[in-house]
């Protein structure tokens, strides 16, 4: 099953596909969506769209999982995060694909072992995991991580259901 993991920001978004078979995780693709900076939000919102739309359409996954994301202490800051991530969250159902959302410590817990685990552990366990990835972002990392856990966690609830 390809899994598209996305870890959402205003500025850049990373996005990372693996494919799960079973037990077995190889990488497929990931990158960033960027976003101008100087541009006014509801076309930094519509390039988000567009761009993951696009990834969707030339990966086309069956799954998607997205982190969730930290209580922001700018409130003007964390608002405008919770715009990208809604955006982020309604390409994918856009698609009808079965979209999933997981804490940041959930994640990290996943592929390190702990809740706490630093960005270098994050991303050293994860080119463990996946070691086609290449050299790769913290960003897409993040989102490769979140595919991960989607992998380890997304069928509980399938098998649960069936």
């Amino acid at each position: 099953m390809l899994i598209l993991g996305i870890d959402p920001g205003l500025q850049k978004t990373g996005w990372g596909i693996i494919d799960s078979v079973g037990s077995k995780l190889q990488f497929v693709g990931c990158g960033l969506v960027k976003t101008d900076a100087k541009a006014p939000l509801p076309m930094r919102l519509a390039t988000l769209h567009e761009k993951m739309a696009g990834v969707i359409k030339q990966w086309q996954p069956e799954a998607a999982a997205v982190e969730e994301t930290f209580i922001n202490k700018n409130p003007a800051s964390a608002l405008k995060l919770g715009q990208a991530r809604g955006v982020l969250l309604a390409v994918p159902a856009l698609y009808g694909l079965e979209t999933a959302e997981y804490s940041a410590n959930k994640v990290k817990k996943s592929i390190v072992g702990t809740g706490h685990a630093a960005k270098e552990q994050m991303g050293m366990m994860v080119k463990t995991l996946l070691p086609t990835c290449g050299q790769i972002s913290e960003d897409e990392a993040d989102a490769l991580a979140v595919a991960i856990t989607h992998a380890h966690y997304g069928s509980v609830p399938k098998a649960l259901r069936a």
